[in-house]
């Protein structure tokens, strides 16, 4: 499919008209709710660990289920922890035991499993605990902070023969499970290109300073692998602000994006790490937004970012957009909001239609005069998934294991170490229009670019004051999972962290 082919899919509304049809969809389906039961008859004990936002969604995931007892509720924020037992007991009548100090938990002959859903900083360590002592764990995405911690979970799994669920629960849903087939099966042709978005508005979090922690929180045990900053942190809100520090988090291309990137790996048949990354963009936007050309952002992750992932004979481009795009001018960012029906997606582009994918659970195929001629809808039951396994003791059935999972998250981390390495690599649109012409890409660089500016300019970005970041090209080895050839030494820098005593992740090696 020709890149003017791709420009008119785009300016046809198909996104738009995928996310209406995933819409109505969406109103008649139903989670699936696994009830099978241990061969012994009895439930699992369960622990959850970190229970605040997507905590909760855990929560619910094993509530109700015959095979399955939420016995331990795990927090470094004492409140948070109680308000979920107090949840649970008014729900079940049964009170979960509160534990501040997930260390006690990996300690606990009486859990079977733990569900961790912490601040990403904490993901890798701690699933390899609960491996280490025994117990099977689901773990958020992203699987890891780094690329290092991804690698050592995938080993963990292995060599402690445990079952490891990463949250990417798109792996479960039976409209995208159809949609894989669909196209491996070779129903739009050759596909070697797809593009992922994440287009949620995210607001500054506030002017960077010095702000007191919440009272109820153990703030040594919320860093744990983190670097103790001081008894403060730097961004007003404390919890969730961390996605958008990088000390703790990943950005939305480490928050958001594991869930498109992880589609778009798939639908290509990529169980690989890319050949290739570059990506550019900025934090930028928040001056225009606050009228003050001095406000300083107490984030540090970029809230714009295109990375291009080369996979030689395939491509995959990820876009990260912050700012408003509900009246960009951009034909890309109209399109998908439109319907006003979703902010994230993956496109695939093949040789014989296109499919647009703009929810956890729908796909939409286009034929090549861009009418719409199928649809896949249908959700799934991730948490049912990783029970099942657990019971049965098959890894094999999972449907998102550890390295599923690590190969996901590793692309986020890639980019990121462009983008950080080329922070300060300021440049102009001609400059980074020339660099781009460059890219070994199956996308139109250069179209990708201009809209991305016409994005930021829609929003008030002054480019010539404020112009986007280019982080340079670098190679990667898929085996070896280490950068090679220029910027590697620095770049390898990036590949795991400096970590505090006590709270040290292992590597691949000696997990």
């Amino acid at each position: 499919m020709s890149k003017m082919n791709r420009r008119e899919f785009l300016e046809n509304s198909m996104f738009a008209t995928a996310a209406a049809i995933a819409a109505s969809a969406a109103l008649q389906s139903e989670p699936i709710l696994a009830q099978e039961k241990t061969e012994a008859n009895d439930k699992l004990s369960m622990a959850v660990i970190g229970v605040r936002g997507r905590g909760g969604d855990h929560i619910n995931g094993y509530i109700g289920r015959s095979n399955v007892q939420i016995s331990y509720i795990c927090d470094c924020d004492e409140k948070a922890g109680n308000d979920r037992c107090d949840q649970i007991e008014k729900r079940t009548g049964k009170r979960p035991v509160f534990v501040r100090d997930l260390r006690e938990i990996m300690d606990r002959k009486d859990v079977d499993c733990v569900s961790i859903a912490t601040p990403n900083h904490w993901h890798c360590l701690a699933a390899i605990w609960a491996m280490q002592s025994g117990k099977d764990v689901y773990v958020e995405k992203p699987v890891s902070y780094n690329v290092g911690e991804g690698a050592a979970i995938t080993a963990a799994m292995l060599k402690y023969k445990k079952i490891c669920q990463v949250g990417t629960q798109c792996r479960s849903s039976q409209g995208l499970i159809d949609m894989v087939k669909f196209i491996e099966e070779g129903g739009i042709g050759e596909v070697n290109f797809a593009r992922g978005f994440c287009y949620k508005r995210r607001k500054s979090i506030g002017a960077l300073g010095d702000y007191a922690i919440p009272d109820t929180v153990d703030f040594n045990l919320w860093s744990g692998p983190a670097p103790y900053t001081t008894p403060k942190v730097t961004r007003p809100q404390f919890h969730y602000d961390w996605h958008w520090q990088r000390l703790y988090g990943n950005g939305d291309s480490g928050n958001q994006g594991p869930h498109q990137t992880d589609i778009a790996r798939w639908g290509l048949g990529l169980d690989c790490h890319p050949n290739t990354v570059i990506a550019y963009g900025g934090r930028l936007g928040y001056q225009a937004e606050r009228k003050d050309p001095n406000y300083v952002d107490a984030g540090d992750t970029p809230n714009t970012e295109v990375a291009i992932y080369d996979y030689g004979k395939k491509c995959i481009v990820f876009e990260t957009r912050g700012l408003d795009v509900n009246n960009s001018d951009d034909d890309e960012a109209n399109t998908l909001f439109r319907n006003k029906g979703g902010k994230i997606g993956v496109i695939f582009y093949g040789t014989e239609g296109v499919i647009c994918n703009p929810s956890y659970t729908s796909a939409t195929v286009f034929d090549k005069d861009f009418n719409p001629v199928k649809t896949f809808n249908g959700g799934g039951d991730h948490f049912g998934n990783f029970l099942k396994a657990v019971v049965t003791r098959d890894a094999s059935s999972l449907h998102a294991p550890a390295r599923c999972g690590h190969l996901s998250a590793a692309m986020a981390h890639l980019a990121n170490t462009s983008y950080y390495l080329g922070e300060n690599n300021k440049v102009s649109i001609a400059e980074a229009q020339e660099i781009l012409r460059n890219v070994r890409s199956l996308d139109d660089n250069l179209a990708t670019l201009d809209r991305t500016v016409k994005h930021l300019v829609k929003n008030g970005v002054d480019l010539e004051k404020y112009p986007i970041s280019m982080g340079p090209m670098l190679t990667f080895d898929p085996e070896k999972e280490v950068f090679t050839g220029d910027r590697a030494d620095e770049a390898n820098q990036w590949i795991t962290r400096q970590y505090r005593d006590g709270f040290v992740c292992p590597s691949a090696d000696n997990v």
